[in-house]
């Protein structure tokens, strides 16, 4: 069931820098990463294609009376800017990676941006002295086509994720909705994340015209089996690269010790 929630005028959200996290999906092109975000947000799949430059969405969530923030990148599969996408590491929380199931060129590029990623946060750890967990899946995408043009099998997935208890493999399908919403549960347990953020597990909200919620306007009667609420950010756009490296400072001054609840993080 759906809940509209209408509060006045548009409010930025003020979440502490600990409730709010960035998931990274990357993965070469055609492989199917916003039919993927697609089904997180709004639970459907388009059937036609359109190249993503870059997409960026913005999910808020009421989880037991905490307000927890997920910004959601979905990267181009091009990558013409290298530098953008060392960024998109940096801030990224949580990781999707995906390759499509009928191209091993697909899983070579996931092989590739798997140890970047690797290499790019032990930088961060080597800034913070502390041990960096990295969240991650890696996602065989177009299960639905059979395993007669699966072009990469199971066991060559394996020396990936081995020994990582912070990475898993999925075999999914976008199009039929297979395993994702078993995949977002395990990235979000990795992440030690909330359960209610998966897409089955809180109630949906729809704001109208560009509206948001806190603490104070968020009046939705609770009942026992739902205590859950989340809803998409509507216009929600890119932060720049200062507000990019603003939450990245806040992301570190939590990792070495400081309290991050009074360093707030507020993207605009």
């Amino acid at each position: 069931m759906m809940k509209t929630l209408s509060s006045g005028n548009c409010a930025s959200l003020d979440v502490p820098a600990k409730n709010s996290y960035r998931m990274v999906i990357l993965g070469a092109s055609r492989v199917g990463k916003s039919a993927i975000a697609s089904r997180f947000l709004n639970g459907r799949f388009d059937d036609q294609y359109t190249p993503t430059i870059e997409d960026f969405h913005r999910k808020v969530y009421n989880i037991r009376g905490d307000i927890y923030q997920l910004d959601i990148l979905d990267t181009s599969g091009n990558y013409p800017f290298p530098a953008m996408r060392r960024l998109s590491i940096l801030t990224g929380d949580v990781f999707i990676l995906v390759f499509s199931l009928d191209n091993r060129e697909s899983f070579e590029e996931v092989q590739r941006l798997r140890k970047q990623i690797m290499e790019v946060k032990s930088c961060l750890k080597d800034k913070t002295k502390e041990a960096t967990d990295i969240p991650m899946v890696i996602c065989g995408n177009k299960c639905d086509l059979g395993e007669l043009y699966h072009e990469v099998q199971p066991e060559e997935v394996e020396p990936l994720i081995a020994g990582d208890e912070n990475c898993a493999y999925f075999e999914i399908s976008a199009k039929k909705n297979t395993s994702v919403d078993e995949m977002f549960c395990v990235l979000f347990s990795m992440a030690k994340l909330p359960h209610e953020m998966s897409p089955a597990l809180h109630r949906k909200v729809s704001v109208q015209y560009g509206e948001t919620f806190n603490r104070k306007s968020f009046r939705i009667k609770r009942v026992k089996e739902a205590d859950a609420y989340g809803m998409i950010t509507p216009f929600a756009r890119r932060p720049s690269v200062n507000s990019d490296l603003k939450y990245i400072k806040a992301k570190v001054l939590g990792r070495g010790g400081q309290p991050r609840d009074r360093e707030k993080c507020i993207i605009q």
